[in-house]
């Protein structure tokens, strides 16, 4: 079977979310209705009768058709019926049509490449707890620290509720992590919240806050279910939840009420050290997934992009 690239019009959404529903790699980043929000616009690969699929979102920037990750969206890549190879891997990105000049793309944890590729890659990481186990057992593997700072939380009276809606956590980012990186755009944000809502209407999201003393929201994550997966897809803290242990208390709590199920606890994982070492403090299993990247620009459009992301580093710094 050949794989065909469909345009966004020409894809049959029925039949590629109901891929989703049953494959073996199905996760919630992928269904149609969850690229229409986090996407400006996206198509797609398919083999057969969308028994394997990739989606492709795209844009245009002068002239140039490029492949990019849209924010809010940690993994794609490859999605099947069966067990993914790394032969379909590749023939899947062979089937890239040469239009798109650019391609910065996640692939999942499932999607691995031959050993033998062309395509520069990063390797990114994500951690993931099995919540099988009884919570004792699983609080059990927590960090020495980790347990410190749940108990710290505890003596600070820090509660939690999961009633308030997303807006309150975004803003909490924004006022704090947010000042810091300055790379989700107001567009990116508004996109978050549409989502947050699409996922509660659905009844596979979940609000989880923690208050101080105070009364004043200092720490909340926005989850996602699907997949057997518990997903943790946003979250804001500010200084107050730094110095009490509000967020370790947030996932305790996260885990226990989920303990002796079948979920998976989905970290989202982070390449940055100190966040990776917060979310391995659960007890938490590492996992990689590859980013490739193929650049077909001609010679002098690549040295402008060059430039562009050296300016664009050099700015973040004194953001």
């Amino acid at each position: 079977m050949t794989i065909r690239y469909l345009k966004h019009k020409e894809i049959d959404f029925d039949k590629w979310d109901k891929c989703i529903d049953n494959a073996f790699n199905g996760i919630i980043y992928v269904y149609s209705w969850y690229l229409d929000i986090t996407s400006h616009y996206w198509d797609a690969l398919v083999k057969g009768d969308y028994e394997s699929l990739m989606p492709l979102p795209c844009r245009e920037k002068a002239g140039v058709n490029y492949i990019y990750q849209p924010a809010f969206v940690q993994q794609m890549g490859v999605f099947s019926l069966q067990a993914v190879s790394a032969e379909l891997v590749q023939e899947f990105i062979n089937a890239i049509p040469k239009k798109f000049k650019y391609v910065f793309y996640n692939l999942n944890v499932n999607n691995k490449l031959p050993l033998e590729n062309s395509y520069k890659t990063i390797t990114n990481q994500t951690f993931e707890l099995n919540l099988a186990e009884e919570y004792e057992v699983l609080k059990n593997n927590y960090s020495t620290n980790n347990k410190r700072n749940i108990k710290k939380a505890e003596k600070s009276n820090i509660f939690i509720t999961y009633s308030s809606g997303p807006e309150p956590i975004i803003k909490l980012f924004q006022d704090n992590k947010g000042r810091e990186l300055a790379t989700v755009s107001k567009t990116e944000y508004n996109n978050l919240k549409h989502l947050a809502y699409s996922c509660i209407h659905k009844r596979i999201a979940s609000i989880h806050s923690a208050y101080s003393d105070m009364n004043t929201l200092c720490a909340g994550i926005i989850m996602l279910r699907s997949h057997k997966r518990l997903i943790f897809l946003f979250s804001g803290s500010d200084e107050t939840a730094r110095k009490t242990g509000a967020m370790s208390m947030l996932i305790d709590d996260l885990i226990r009420k989920n303990a002796e199920t079948h979920y998976t606890l989905d970290f989202e994982g982070s390449n940055h050290l100190g966040t990776a070492k917060f979310y391995k403090s659960f007890g938490s299993e590492k996992l990689t997934y590859q980013t490739i990247i193929i650049n077909r620009l001609p010679w002098y459009l690549k040295l402008v992009f060059s430039i562009y992301k050296s300016v664009k580093s050099l700015l973040l710094r004194y953001v």
